[in-house]
């Protein structure tokens, strides 16, 4: 600035002025100043045009050298496009807002663009930013307002300070706005976080997802941090290769008017203007033509009347509105009323406010999101439209928009001015119009356009389209020429005339239609879009409107020049003496995002050369637009030139040898002045790098098909020659170019995933910067940082840290690439689909991903696929890999009736399978694509995206609704065989986590950590707190109470509480003795009741129950407590009670008055007649006690008292009948002594006293509540109230308000009983805050939500949150730990599922890890009571790390189960720790749990205490495992009835049968059931990491439940194997022919698994190990599987209900030398079949299908009985022969074998298994097991018998029995390592020492992947424990490994058991607990 220029001082001593005396903002003043800066200090031209004006000529002679920089250049075209300002426009003086900060060159915010560059360089500010700004930086920009950054024209100042909060009329003239597109926005509002100063940050339902791109990387847009580093080994050769960003193009010319060559549109700052300039100087020219769907001239109007209506609508906003300046106009117009809605949308511009498009008005939600989201409160419409929407709101009962007000521009008229030639003044805001588009993903997203970014556009456009000439090749004028102003001399001197039928009121179709037209002043021809579908009709309107432009799209031309090839004449005797000649059109501008090159040669060809078009190949230029970014164009075919100013080569590697072969041959001066499709017609004379190509080159190239894959792009051929290869060239991909970028754009392709610019040759993400592009996203700020203002990075030499461009782009969200300087796009970023792929090579496991492009997919499947009508894909992420979707629509998966009102058809789904099985085919064999669903509907249903008014399949949105599974899908197809790779694989895939093998992993990984066992606190003496007497010298309960009775007579023992509250009369001490006595007597003398016999006491919950226990027990009795019979379930109850009666023999059935009438009532009594009949049993009498004889004398005066003999520990009591969902039955017998340790651990436990009542509601019969009720008042001397559970269910009120008035501190609940309490009274109105303890028992995982449930309904009571405690109860210990007094709230922990799977306990962090499950504890043991956290088949303690069998060590315990003599129940109760003291015994519970240590601050002074508390995972006979890992069903099934909203909740059961993972879900609604499939498979899938095999639906109520709601797992499952399961609908998974990875050798482990050579699992300690035992008989091996869930490896037979699953399931080969012994028997329900040898076997089907138990009434079905005689007590057995119990050898706990009941007196022995002995799913071969010389025959008993074991399947499910011959084969071992896929190393990776991965012969992929590995880390996670080990003394796993592939057994010795053939395996096996004995 050295030399002085007085016009710039002059101005700026002014602005000085105005700043001072406060006219203007500092803000203002800085815009102001920069303006002039940039006017007078911009570049002098270097031609010799006039120097007044800025834009120069494009010479000759220029050179790229020319400039300083390419900085340089990108500023003067920006500068060029609209020229700079004659004169400063006038300040605003209004109330601008004084919030933004100070303009400050030196401390930018933001990033300079060119512009800025280049105008900090002539003013001296910053240079060229080398650094990416701090996130802080960054972080600001979001809020803060910053009018700082890089001059007027800096990408920095992309949001200029505007309020629109003042009135127009205060204002002054409108000031200019910068430059970019950036100044779309607004400096003071922080990226649209405020635009109108009411606008919230984010609106609701508006915007979306942040964007559409991956974010599972680190370079996720979202996170906005760079990449990662490079490597060493990266940098070796120099920096990383990159495609830097193409640099705009110069515009060599000055945009003109048309009409007059020497007006610039550079004078006219908006469209408004223009407008005007229209109306004065072509006033009688036609603006716009309307022709209707048959070419007939509906409506016109010239640009005076347009101006004048444009006028009236501003002047009616402007004077009868309330509308400020930039307030928001809503316009409502349909597609053919374009007239009125350029009125409408000019008017905006002329009235200052802003328009809002409005297209989609039958979406009423997104028309209120549109209206409230830009707080439009005036809609303009017409009057047609206003009564159309009317009426279609009042017909959906939609509530109309409330806060708008509707005007019809159709009645204002026409603006007359009171003065000839007066216009009002032009005051318009920054914004010009907002357009709502929807992006691919469905998200609405309103793009602003200013009134600068339109001028941008315009006249970018115009300069494109100028230089495309009408001259044909006859006329030898050079186009070139221009003449002394620069025009060119061929340019026309009129308008053009424009043909379009794309929606005018958005995108391109809005550009070309209403924008370009006024600023260019053509001609509109706007005509319906069904036009084109009248042959002929479309041409014919070319020629007879001379059209010079035609804007369309390819479905339209398609189906023009379809129906011109099916009839060419029909086209040209269109109409007569008008013979159709397109030699007027310049342009065929096609919109579009992908290029048809095909096509275009069709188009050119054959449509427009023959219908006389001499540039036919010329004419066709696609346009590529962005319709979710204002629609604007970024590429299309000009013949501007200037292309080797962009910095990129223009002439590709494949044909720089080519070229220089043929530019000898070539004629310099032929065809040097044009070119053809996508190439410049500017030769300029300078020595141009550049290839010259003929003037028909399309612009096309041939990619590799396989390249493209990995984002390579490998050219095969080019122009002509790709044209003519491509027939040859099957793995090549024909794609077109849409041309150089338009010149005022920087262009950059950058991956869309690490934000690097790509290096050359790379396909990667389009992204644009232009001045003609907007600036972002309404009241978006988040959304227009991301997508408006990516920032690319990229790597420079030597430095490993990726740098930030200091550049700011557009992201389009195109993928493609830049060859030769065009653009090629070959689709959108959702179009493409990604699949891994792993493979070995040299040793090295290498891992990639394939990319594929819905495009081709598309084609290749229309092309070989019959019968589809549209197609598309898409992949979702599951599991960590994307996995690609198939969606077909055919007219075969129709539904629609075939006539009105007829039924709907059926779709033919073998032909849907067999369309689904080619399609994958095709897609497999043609691109290697493994699909991995295909999902088929009808055609038309699936969602569509409107792209300019033409409806296509949306992708996106059918992804959307697939992962929402409402997708309107028919038929389901799956190809996980192939798909799927990553699925999870245990240590030992035969053996599961409780082998010797995971076990030694487990403990290596672990050795270092403790043992897991709680200490004990024992105590002998029990004090009573009244007396001070010690408890222990009592025996028995009775005692006890007589003591009371004598100590405290008159004080108050029993007392009831009705359901209004009202006490009953009190009952002291005294009178409870006597009521005791009386029904004692009353039994002894009337009943004849003796001791040891068996009496059933079956009372509603009162006073008479509690005496009739007592007097039981004084008579010796054995009490057995029953609930009363449900009449609305006598099914299940009736046989149950019969059953007991039978089996126990029951003398007698005492009751009180009510059940006494239950049993009377006809229907009852005449439903236990029959079922007796049936059963063959009796029905014991029933004697009512609630009123017996009166006695005066208590039981000791009586003689009643108990019998030293009746005290031992094996003399029953009371036998407490568990009765398990599945309504099986589970009897455990209690002696005194254990009743009295029950009430012991209780009282010491939770510090009971006298003082404190207790209360008795529910489940008196077992359990706690059997304590509360019976005991617990005469164990502490208190008072006991009792509340009927039904006096609770009518009003739940009442039981809290008796805690409350009772002051009771201890006290029980249940789960159920606590939601029906929430569910249906208030949580107040009485006070808990006496309630110390209450007790919430549960038998499994606590429930997580039912403490917080609780605490916030009960919240206004008192209640503590303390006092909220779970109990974990059983059936051999009611309280085996508590929550209770721990002062603390419930402890949660998330676990890590990965690690559970494997047997590990690892908490993790929930932030970190979303999909951890979260845990809640249990509580501590109870005084007496030890827990140990065991190995269940070695009874080895657990280490501090995994998890276990919970054992038990208590005086709360029971001692066995009643009469069973079964060795595996009494090796329940003699449960020994392997290496510990033999003579300390523990009861296996049968539950996974672990111990975990936890420190709170709960001590004295808040000191910390460190607790041990149990956490309980679930029962290990409902786990399952699948490739080694194990399953809790539980957490499966929760994962399913979260993923969709059809499932009913708590409706979804998942088991294995026959190997296959089942899944029974129950479903609200039965429609489009095919679409929740992959829902389910998906969740389990990402979560489980498992793939179900069959996915069945019931409906409503089909779904079995017990009476409390919970699944009857058994029942389902038997339901499911004998095919009575009624389901809607069945879908099977797994392809059974399909060769798969997974499911090949899951197959073959599954089978071998139960049959391989593995040791036996028995208790095996480190000392075991070391020693050799004798080898084992063949008959004495015995298969072992983990495996507690069925698996029924058999075919069943076909129903109407049920797929046939026989194609699932294990085929053996027939063996045609097999004997009668060897032939299979199969035994159900205990009855032989003899099945032939077969590939399958079928099971009979007549027991169910034949008899269906005719004659026999449906309510006394019992679904656990015999089929042949259902009711019977006996029933066939099979011969001893085969059954046997090993003769020697520890007892299998891992079998139940029947062969040792007695079956000719049921009464003497009650087994724990029924008739279902093995299971349903325990099928093994029996010639393996030890043949005894018992000839006891089996025993028959009652499928209701005891069910003592839990872990067992329930009792009426068949037991299947096959007898097979195995084919003995030794496994050799492989010694050659085999490197595992990447997928597989994440689940197993060794560090340390490496062993080779040993593996058998068995299976292919076994010996690849599933065998077990050994070495270092344990295979799982090499960072979840991190815990240092040390060697271990036990055996390592490398000698097991060694000794079990040399089939020798742990200690040396060899073992005879060897693995057997895979097709010869029909057994399997079921082990019922984890407890399975070895020999």
């Amino acid at each position: 600035m050295a030399q002085v220029i007085p016009e710039l001082e002059e101005e700026l001593r002014a602005l000085d002025l105005e700043l001072e005396e406060g006219d203007i903002t500092k803000k203002g003043y800085d815009k102001r100043r920069t303006q002039l800066l940039s006017k007078y200090l911009a570049p002098a031209p270097t031609s010799t045009a006039d120097p007044k004006r800025v834009l120069r000529v494009h010479q000759a002679d220029d050179n790229v050298s020319s400039a300083s920089s390419r900085d340089d250049f990108r500023a003067e075209s920006l500068l060029r496009l609209e020229g700079a300002r004659r004169e400063s426009a006038a300040s605003s003086n209004g109330t601008m807002s004084r919030q933004s900060n100070a303009y400050d060159l030196s401390a930018s915010s933001q990033p300079p663009t060119h512009a800025s560059r280049f105008i900090q360089q002539q003013v001296g500010g910053l240079g060229r930013q080398s650094s990416m700004p701090s996130m802080e930086d960054r972080r600001n920009t979001l809020t803060v307002a910053t009018g700082s950054g890089s001059g007027d024209n800096s990408r920095a100042q992309s949001l200029m300070h505007q309020d629109f909060a003042f009135n127009p009329e205060q204002q002054g003239a409108y000031t200019a706005a910068p430059d970019t597109r950036a100044s779309t926005l607004l400096d003071s509002q922080g990226y649209f976080s405020d635009f109108a100063g009411q606008q919230r940050e984010e609106q609701d339902n508006y915007g979306g997802h942040m964007h559409r791109y991956s974010d599972s990387g680190v370079t996720s847009p979202t996170a906005q941090v760079p990449p990662p580093f490079l490597g060493a080994g990266q940098l070796a050769g120099g920096a990383a290769v990159h495609l830097m960003p193409l640099e705009p193009r110069d515009v060599p010319f000055t945009i003109c008017d048309p009409h007059d060559v020497n007006i610039e549109m550079m004078r006219f700052e908006n469209i408004a203007m223009v407008l005007r300039h229209r109306a004065k100087t072509t006033p009688k020219q036609a603006a716009y033509w309307v022709l209707d769907n048959k070419g007939k001239e509906l409506v016109s109007i010239t640009w005076e009347k347009l101006a004048s209506r444009a006028e009236k609508v501003a002047q009616v906003i402007r004077d009868k509105s309330s509308l400020y300046r930039g307030d928001r106009v809503a316009l409502i117009y349909t597609e053919n009323e374009i007239i009125e809605f350029t009125v409408a949308l000019l008017g905006c511009f002329i009235a200052g406010v802003v328009a809002v498009p409005i297209n989609d008005l039958n979406n009423y939600n997104r028309l209120n999101v549109v209206l409230t989201s830009t707080q439009a409160h005036l809609a303009l419409t017409t009057e047609a439209n206003l009564k159309n929407f009317q009426r279609d709101i009042t017909a959906a009962k939609q509530n109309w928009p409330r806060g708008v007000e509707w005007w019809k521009t159709n009645e204002f008229g026409s603006y007359h001015p009171k003065k000839k030639g007066e216009e009002p003044p032009l005051v318009v805001p920054d914004l010009a119009y907002i357009e709502f588009s929807t992006a691919p993903t469905g998200d609405l997203r309103g793009v602003v356009m200013s009134h600068k970014t339109i001028m941008h556009q315009m006249a970018t456009l115009t300069a494109m389209i100028t230089t495309a000439t009408s001259n044909s090749r006859n006329d030898t004028f050079n186009p070139n020429l221009r003449d002394k102003q620069g025009h060119l001399v061929t340019g026309t001197r009129h308008g053009e005339t424009i043909l379009t039928y794309l929606d005018p009121r958005q995108s391109i179709g809005m550009i070309h239609g209403v924008l370009m037209n006024v600023y260019g002043g053509h001609t509109v021809y706007y005509i319906d879009q069904r036009t084109v579908e009248t042959p002929g009709l479309y041409a014919h309107l070319i020629t007879k409107y001379r059209v010079n432009l035609m804007v369309a799209d390819y479905p339209g031309l398609k189906r023009v020049v379809i129906n011109y090839q099916a009839d060419p004449m029909t086209t040209r005797n269109f109409k007569k003496g008008m013979e159709p000649n397109f030699s007027t059109v310049k342009l065929c501008m096609i919109d579009t995002l992908t290029v048809d090159p095909e096509f275009h040669e069709l188009l050119a060809d054959r449509w427009l050369r023959p219908l006389r078009n001499p540039r036919a190949r010329e004419v066709v230029a696609p346009m590529l637009c962005l319709p979710e970014h204002g629609g604007m164009a970024i590429s299309m075919r000009d013949w501007l030139g200037g292309e080797e100013r962009m910095g990129c080569p223009l002439i590709h590697e494949a044909d720089r040898d080519k070229q220089g072969e043929e530019a000898d041959k070539k004629d310099s001066g032929a065809n040097s002045s044009r070119t053809g499709f996508g190439s410049s017609l500017i030769g300029g004379g300078s020595k141009s790098s550049k290839k010259e190509k003929v003037i028909d080159d399309l612009g096309e190239v041939l990619l590799d098909k396989e390249a493209l894959k990995t984002n390579d792009v490998v050219v095969l051929a080019m122009g002509a020659e790709a044209r003519e290869k491509a027939a040859s060239y099957p793995n090549a991909v024909r794609c077109g170019a849409f041309g150089y970028p338009i010149p005022d754009a920087t262009l950059a392709v950058v991956d869309p995933e690490s934000g690097l610019l790509c290096s050359p040759n790379t396909v990667g993400e389009i992204w644009v910067d232009s001045p003609s592009l907007s600036g972002g996203f309404w009241a978006l700020p988040r959304h227009t940082e991301i997508i408006f203002h990516a920032r690319p990075f990229c790597f420079n030499q030597g430095n490993p840290t990726p740098t930030a461009l200091d550049m700011e782009f557009l992201r389009t969200g195109l993928l493609g690439c830049v060859i030769e300087g065009k653009v090629y796009v070959l689709g959108l970023y959702e179009d493409r689909l990604r699949q891994r792929v792993e493979w070995v090579e040299h040793g090295l496991a290498v891992q990639e991903h394939r990319y594929y492009f819905v495009q081709h997919l598309i084609l290749t499947i229309m092309r070989n696929v019959p019968k589809i009508h549209d197609c598309s894909a898409f992949d979702c992420f599951v599991n960590d890999e994307h996995l690609p979707v198939l969606l077909l629509e055919t007219a075969s998966a129709s539904t629609a009736p075939l006539t009105s009102g007829g039924p709907p058809q059926q779709p033919d789904i073998p032909l849907l399978d067999q369309l689904a099985d080619r399609a994958i085919e095709v897609l497999l064999q043609e691109h290697q694509l493994r699909v991995y669903c295909v999902m088929i509907t009808a055609p038309g249903v699936l969602p569509r995206v409107v792209k300019n008014g033409r409806r296509e399949i949306g992708n996106m949105l059918c992804r959307k609704e697939f992962d929402r599974g409402s997708l309107p899908c028919v038929h389901v197809k799956f190809g996980v065989e192939r798909a799927v790779q990553n699925l999870a694989v245990g240590e030992d895939i035969e053996g599961g986590i409780w082998s010797p093998i995971s076990s030694a992993m487990r403990n290596e990984l672990l050795f270092e950590q403790e043992k897991q066992w709680s200490g004990a606190d024992y105590r002998e003496v029990v004090i009573d707190d009244r007396t001070s007497t010690s408890l222990s010298n009592f025996t028995n309960i009775f005692d006890l109470m007589q003591w009371r009775v004598a100590r405290q007579a008159d004080e108050l023992a029993y007392c009831t509480v009705d359901g209004r509250g009202k006490e009953g009369k009190p009952l002291p001490w005294k009178k409870f003795d006597l009521r005791v006595a009386s029904v004692a007597m009353y039994l002894k003398n009337k009943v004849k009741i003796k001791p040891s016999d068996h009496v059933v006491l079956m009372y509603t919950h009162s006073e008479e129950y509690v005496f009739a226990v007592y007097a039981c027990m004084v008579l010796g009795a054995i009490a057995i407590p029953v609930a009363p019979l449900d009449q609305n379930r006598l099914s299940e109850d009736a046989p149950a009670f019969l059953h007991i009666v039978a089996d126990m023999s029951v003398k007698a059935v005492i009751c009180n008055t009510e059940v006494n009438d239950l049993f009377k009532a006809k229907m009852v009594s005449q439903h236990l007649k029959q079922s007796a009949q049936y059963l063959k049993t009796h029905i014991p009498p029933v004697y009512n006690t609630t009123k017996p004889p009166k006695q005066s004398h208590s039981c000791r005066d009586l003689g009643l008292t108990i019998n030293r003999n009746w005290i031992s520990s094996t003399n029953p009591v009371i036998i407490w009948t568990y009765w398990t969902p599945d309504q099986r039955r589970v009897s455990v017998q209690l002696g005194h002594d254990t009743l009295f340790g029950m009430c012991k651990v209780q009282k010491q436990t939770f510090q009971m006293t006298s003082s404190k009542p207790v209360l008795g509601c529910v489940r008196s019969t077992i359990g706690i509540g059997f304590l509360h009720t019976c005991l617990m008042g005469v164990y502490n001397g208190c008072g006991t109230y009792i509340m009927s559970p039904l006096d609770f269910a009518q009003n739940p009120h009442q039981l809290f308000m008796a805690l409350s008035r009772y002051k009771v501190k201890d006290t029980y609940a249940t789960t159920q009983m606590l939601d029906f309490a929430m569910g249906n009274t208030s949580g107040k109105g009485f006070s808990l805050h006496e309630l110390r303890n209450l007790m919430i028992s549960t038998e499994a995982r606590p429930r997580q939500d039912i403490f917080a449930k609780m605490r916030m309904h009960f919240a206004q009571t008192g209640l503590d949150r303390t006092a909220i405690n779970t109990v974990y109860s059983h059936v051999l210990n009611p309280m085996i730990s508590s929550k209770s007094y721990m002062s603390i709230e419930p402890i949660e922990l998330f676990l890590d599922t990965r690690a559970l799977r494997r047997g590990l306990v690892y908490p993790v962090d929930p932030d970190t890890e979303p999909g951890a499950l979260c845990v809640q504890d249990s509580g501590m043991v109870p005084i007496s009571t030890r827990v140990a956290i065991v190995n269940p088949e070695s009874n080895q303690l657990c280490h501090v790390g995994e998890y276990g069998e919970i054992w038990v060590q208590s005086e709360a315990c029971a001692k066995s189960f009643y009469m069973s003599k079964q060795v595996f129940d009494e090796e329940r109760f003699n449960g020994r720790l392997a290496g510990a003291n033999s003579e300390e015994l523990y009861v296996r519970t049968g539950d996974l749990g672990f111990l975990h240590n936890v420190t709170r601050p709960i001590g004295a002074n808040n000191q910390p205490v460190e607790m041990q508390i149990l956490f309980v995972l679930g029962n290990i006979g409902e786990t399952f495992e699948i490739n080694g890992l194990n399953h809790f069903p539980i957490d499966i099934e929760n994962s399913i009835e979260r993923c969709h909203g059809n499932i009913t909740p708590g409706g979804c059961a998942v088991f294995q049968a026959g190997g296959l993972v089942v899944v029974v879900v129950e479903v609200r609604q039965k429609s489009w059931l095919a679409s929740m499939v992959p829902v389910i498979v998906n969740a389990v899938l990402n979560e489980h990491q498992i793939i179900t095999d069959i996915v069945a639906f019931v409906g409503p109520g089909d779904f079995p439940r017990s009476r409390l709601a919970e699944k009857q797992r058994g029942k389902i499952l038997a339901s499911w194997v004998t095919r009575k399961l009624r389901t809607i609908a069945q879908f099977g998974i797994r392809d059974p022919d399909g060769e798969g990875t997974f499911f090949d050798a899951r197959r073959a482990s599954t089978m071998l698994g139960r049959t391989s050579m593995q040791e036996p699992r028995s208790s095996i300690a480190p000392s075991d190990i070391q020693q050799s035992p004798a080898p084992a008989t063949r008959n004495e091996t015995m298969s072992h599987r983990s495996s507690i869930m069925p698996e029924i490896p058999l075919n069943l037979p076909q129903n109407d209900f049920h797929i046939d699953t026989s194609e699932f399931l294990d085929r053996r080969p027939s063996s045609h030398g097999a004997s009668i012994a060897d032939t299979p028997a199969v035994a159900l329900n205990d009855r032989p079949y003899s099945l032939q040898h077969s590939d399958s076997h079928e099971l009979p089907t007549h027991y169910h299908e034949d008899h269906a138990y005719q004659g026999s009434d449906a309510k006394f079905f019992d679904p656990n009985a015999d089929p042949e005689q259902p009711y019977g007590p006996y029933s066939p057995q099979v011969s001893s022969d085969n059954l046997h119990e090993a003769s020697s050898g520890r007892p299998r706990l891992s079998l139940a074998n029947p062969d040792n009941y007695d079956g000719t007196d049921s009464n003497s022995n009650t087994p724990t298994t029924a008739t279902n002995t093995a299971t349903p799913t325990s099928v093994y071969p029996i010639n393996t097991l030890a043949v005894t010389n018992d000839t006891d025959s089996p025993d028959s008993g009652s499928p209701f018998r005891d069910q003592g074991n839990p872990f067992e399947v329930p009792a009426g499910v068949p037991s299947w029995y096959v007898q097979t011959q195995s084919n003995q084969r030794t496994a050799s071992p492989v010694t050659k390592a085999r490197a595992l896929l990447p997928s597989q190393m994440q689940q197993n990776v060794n560090t340390g020492n490496t062993y080779s991965a040993v593996t058998t012969t068995t299976s292919p992929y076994q010996s690849a992947t599933l065998s077990p590995r050994y070495g270092g880390e344990s295979v799982y996670e090499r960072d979840v424990h991190r815990i240092p080990r040390k060697p271990s003394p036990s055996p390592s796993r490398e000698m097991l490994r060694q000794d079990a592939d040399q089939g020798l057994q742990p200690g040396g010795g060899r073992n005879v058991r060897q693995s057997m053939d895979v097709k010869s395996m029909s057994s399997v096996r079921r082990r019922y607990d984890g407890s399975g004995w070895g020999d």
